[in-house]
């Protein structure tokens, strides 16, 4: 089975993610913008699904166990390539020329959340799973880029609790505060997501430039201010 693969369905693209946790190093990354290319290139899909193959992860973010040991035998080259690989597949789910949607199937924890907030819309299985982002507990903090997408899907006041306490919200709770469109059982979750995609049939060279006007500042913020953070090595892992 390949890391990422998907179908198409009308003029949706149904990216399914089958790595696991779905944690973020460079291989998972590489996969994943790959796949992006591919269906804009080869496809007319104008929208794009992201789910999860995981029976209970949406995705767990950075792959830490990779990760860390890098930045522990100093190798600050090899880690800032993996933040700058990290940045580009963000900005291109945030820039994508076509409705994005997360079909969160499961926990999205730290970077997977920041992952499921890229997207344009998101629906949330309620029977299982979280919304965290859990970095207060383990003293990372974000990089500017990575505040400005939770801050695109997430009401302030909720972004606030959130980040300093590490609190999980369920599906239910996501949908009270508007981070997801809908919260439903993974029994309706694909079918929910699916009627709601195919009804967003738009021309993608109008929905890139809306994106590209509307997320101004998270572009802004991952293209221009992330980068002094890694170069200053100012990211604080392991």
């Amino acid at each position: 089975m390949a890391m990422i693969d998907y179908t198409l369905d009308e003029s949706v693209a149904l990216v399914t993610l089958n790595n696991g946790e779905n944690r973020f190093n460079p291989e998972f990354l590489e996969a994943y913008l790959t796949i992006l290319d591919e269906i804009e290139q080869q496809t007319d899909a104008r929208t794009l699904v992201v789910q999860s193959a995981h029976e209970k992860i949406f995705s767990n973010g950075i792959d830490l166990e990779w990760l860390v040991p890098i930045i522990q035998k100093g190798d600050i080259p090899a880690a800032k390539d993996f933040f700058y690989l990290l940045n580009k597949l963000l900005l291109r789910l945030v820039t994508y020329p076509a409705v994005t949607i997360a079909a969160i199937t499961g926990h999205a924890f730290a970077g997977g959340a920041i992952m499921a907030c890229t997207f344009d819309f998101r629906m949330m299985r309620s029977d299982r799973g979280f919304l965290c982002i859990p970095e207060v507990d383990l003293g990372i903090p974000f990089l500017p880029g990575m505040n400005a997408i939770l801050a695109k899907a997430i009401p302030h006041y909720k972004l606030e609790e959130m980040q300093y306490t590490g609190c999980r919200l369920t599906a239910e709770e996501c949908e009270r505060h508007h981070i997801v469109r809908k919260a439903c059982h993974i029994s309706e979750l694909l079918d929910e997501t699916m009627a709601f995609a195919r009804g967003l049939n738009k021309n993608r060279a109008i929905v890139h430039e809306m994106k590209m006007r509307l997320n101004r500042p998270v572009i802004h913020a991952i293209e221009v201010e992330d980068v002094p953070y890694i170069e200053s090595g100012k990211f604080n892992i392991g």
